[in-house]
């Protein structure tokens, strides 16, 4: 591992590349993996990534007078019991290719190029702020194989869970946006990487035949863990792609993360073709007035696929917490709707269940 201090990120995190993305620009080709483990130093605030004000005085008064962040109780209570859930592990093997589990909410047990990777793991039951999760984990945290690698797409308590991190061993690669690197480094975790938009580091998958390349991308969103940090780290989504020996790329699986609709997706999709499946987020969305910029409603999320050029897309952020003021079901009517609506093939949609899993095989 890495461990040097650069100048690489006061260059990197300014907004010239940004800006330029998907303002009639050519697409610009992969950057070359970093080295792991590379500590760096980052601006002391990312908002000029922004694409949209953050909610202000104003805003939050109004939902504070309106009450307009949880879903009406009744719709609440008809609805819950039918979150479709399964149960099932031990986890599939991926058998040679790609799988997918679904944990809930934005945690995904990803099995890819022979590592095993957590996305935004949640395996607690609360977190700050929000009522208790209103269905269980999709996966046991006992039936996870060993786990090689997490990512994380931001600082929000409802993608990074502390309690659930701490148990990992402290040698699991945390790959994290700019910015949050101290974090993982206060609570003992020796291999961190943290990346600036469009940049990659490369994982050697076991007994070192090929490897993993994650790249970090750009979407709508913030950051904000206390209230002295808004916008002190990067926020972003992830690219995991196969290196198969000779350097070749196979299956290439894209997680957003937690985002709004925004040009950013049509770049993603010029820059990295062939999207095997896309993990994207469906709830969260309502009122639309207040989390339109950041949370993409399930018409979005399907033009999001769309304009990423993905060939699968499997909807996540549902059914887990009640963040918003949406029924619980709807996300997941409303995305089929959609979906239906576009004429693709109904299989490309992975709508699973609380701990349901899925294989990519190559007819898939």
């Amino acid at each position: 591992m890495t461990e040097r201090t650069t100048g690489r990120a006061e260059r990197t995190a300014a907004p010239s590349e940004g800006a330029l993305a998907g303002r009639g620009h050519p697409p610009v080709r992969p950057s070359e993996p970093l080295p792991l483990g590379e500590r760096r130093r980052w601006p002391r605030s990312f908002a000029d990534r922004l694409t949209s004000p953050l909610p202000g005085v104003r805003a939050l008064a109004r939902i504070a007078r309106e009450g307009g962040l949880r879903p009406v109780a009744a719709e609440a209570r008809r609805d819950i019991p039918r979150i479709p859930v399964a149960l099932r592990g031990p986890l599939p093997e991926p058998c040679g290719t790609a799988a997918v589990s679904w944990a809930g909410h934005a945690s995904w047990v990803v099995r890819i190029g022979g590592l095993t990777v957590l996305t935004d793991p949640v395996w607690s039951r609360r977190i700050l702020g929000t009522p208790a999760r209103v269905t269980p984990v999709g996966v046991r945290w006992e039936d996870l194989p060993p786990v090689d690698a997490v990512v994380i797409s931001h600082n929000h308590y409802d993608h990074l869970d502390a309690p659930t991190l701490r148990r990992l061993p402290r040698d699991t690669h945390l790959f994290v946006p700019a910015g949050l690197g101290a974090w993982c480094r206060r609570r003992r975790f020796t291999r961190v990487t943290e990346l600036d938009w469009w940049e990659a580091v490369e994982l050697p998958a076991a007994g070192g035949e090929g490897a993993v390349r994650f790249d970090f991308v750009p979407a709508h969103h913030w950051s904000k863990r206390t209230l002295t940090d808004t916008c002190r780290s990067l926020w972003g989504g992830w690219l995991l792609t196969e290196t198969r020996p000779g350097g070749t790329a196979g299956r290439r699986v894209h997680f957003a993360g937690d985002t709004g609709y925004g040009h950013w997706f049509a770049e993603i999709g010029r820059r990295f073709p062939s999207i095997d499946l896309t993990m994207l987020p469906v709830g969260a969305y309502d009122p639309r007035w207040m989390l339109g910029s950041v949370h993409t409603d399930p018409e979005e999320a399907v033009q999001a696929c769309l304009d990423l050029g993905a060939r699968a897309m499997a909807p996540m952020h549902w059914g887990a917490f009640l963040l918003s003021a949406e029924p619980p079901l709807e996300p997941l009517t409303r995305v089929r709707a959609a979906w239906e609506a576009t004429g693709r093939p109904r299989e490309d949609l992975w709508d699973l269940p609380v701990g349901g899993s899925r294989v990519l095989l190559d007819n898939s």
